[in-house]
């Protein structure tokens, strides 16, 4: 087994897990969905293809840097008649920052990562909108779980948002991560994708579990080290 480390970063990102008609809303974090949709783009796989492998996969992400919740109203026209559409109003995650992973069998794991490194289709973020900033790829981690690859990966926030935070030689990051069948005080999300199929789009629930992990900040501003001892000026042995 092996874990796809993923690196989603950009100046907006929108990943709902609800968002229909003329709201459309976004969570704080990315979906299951929209991850697994991404990776099948990569790979060329059409709407109405088969996702179960993608869907059995464990899926995670980790928030390195929120980002900041903006608001934007969108308005269109009928092409045919000029009639005015319903006005649009669409949220989006702005200068946020997350690692995702995905874990499962080495060969399909393998593949994705070919994909993401030469993508059949651009990737985006959630939305068409929403191009990536960085690199998505990450790298393959091996012999080590999901929480464990999350836990250990450096932290990928900017670095303006390092330095803002250089009092802290280490942060403390929220994780979402697939909870167990059954396990208790979990929560649950409708954003397991069983048919991308625009006739027929089809979500199944799954279960979720927030936790935290501690890595270092490379900006951590480090304590001045006096060129001589201070206190030899009073003396004493």
């Amino acid at each position: 087994m092996s874990v796809l480390l993923l690196q989603l970063a950009g100046p907006l990102q929108a990943w709902g897990s609800a968002a229909r008609f003329a709201r459309r809303t976004t969570e704080n974090a990315p979906t299951k969905s929209g991850v697994l949709g991404l990776l099948a783009a990569a790979q060329g796989r059409e709407r109405t293809s088969d996702l179960s492998d993608l869907a059995a996969l464990r899926f995670g992400v980790r928030l390195d840097q929120p980002g900041t919740r903006v608001r934007d109203y969108q308005t269109a026209r009928h092409l045919d008649t000029g009639a005015a559409m319903p006005v649009s109003e669409r949220f989006y995650l702005a200068d946020a920052v997350f690692v995702a992973a995905v874990k499962g069998e080495d060969a399909l794991i393998g593949e994705l990562h070919r994909a993401v490194r030469a993508p059949e289709f651009l990737p985006y973020l959630g939305r068409r909108s929403c191009p990536p900033a960085r690199p998505i790829d990450i790298g393959v981690r091996t012999g080590m779980d999901l929480e464990e690859a999350l836990a250990v990966e450096e932290w990928r926030a900017s670095t303006w948002y390092q330095r803002s935070r250089a009092r802290q030689a280490t942060v403390t990051l929220t994780t979402l991560i697939d909870a167990a069948p059954g396990a208790t005080g979990a929560d649950s999300r409708r954003d397991l994708p069983l048919s991308f199929d625009p006739l027929h789009r089809r979500y199944a629930l799954r279960g979720l579990r927030t936790d935290t992990v501690e890595v270092a900040n490379p900006r951590a501003r480090r304590p001045a080290v006096p060129a001589h001892d201070p206190t030899s000026l009073l003396g004493g042995d």
